[in-house]
């Protein structure tokens, strides 16, 4: 009956919250094409939400897990952070990629599991090999990576047997 239980958990219904930084249309936009793909080839449900820019995705994948604790409010198993900074001519860049890193990985210590597709680049060709699907697909990546930490986080639950 064990085993029965083990299968049913890793089986269950999989929801996640995409939230992709706007701040360069265009690459969100491949990032999103690319994390959507994933999430759809699994069969995965998923919302999208959008903030202005990098360092808002940490926040909003707080309140989001908050929210979820309400009745009335979706419960995500997973989260797939979106966006690019692309270093300029201040040192605003590294505060910008540094701390929404940081917050990303807080969160994730806390327990959620997030894909991080967050783009750190030099420049905006960099970006765009990262962006493409048809290059490094980055937003499929970090799709990819929240379901493999969703389904180990099932797995330890029920123990890591197969």
């Amino acid at each position: 009956m064990r085993h029965a239980r083990r299968r049913t958990i890793l089986k269950d219904p999989i929801r996640v919250l995409i939230v992709e930084a706007r701040f360069y249309d265009e690459l969100a936009d491949a990032l999103l094409e690319g994390a959507k793909d994933a999430l759809r080839a699994q069969g995965v449900q998923f919302d999208v939400v959008t903030v202005p820019g990098a360092l808002e995705i940490p926040p909003l994948i707080a309140l989001a897990e908050q929210a979820g604790k309400y009745p009335t409010a979706p419960r995500y198993d997973g989260y797939v952070a979106l966006g690019c900074v692309i270093r300029g001519e201040t040192y605003h860049f590294e505060i910008v990629s540094d701390q929404s890193a940081a917050g990303i990985m807080a969160l994730g210590v806390q327990g959620l599991c997030i894909g991080n597709g967050v783009l750190t680049v030099e420049d905006e060709d960099q970006a765009w090999a990262r962006a493409r699907m048809s290059e490094g697909d980055k937003g499929g990546g970090a799709a990819k990576a929240c379901m493999d930490l969703i389904a180990l986080k099932k797995r330890l639950r029920v123990g890591l047997g197969e």
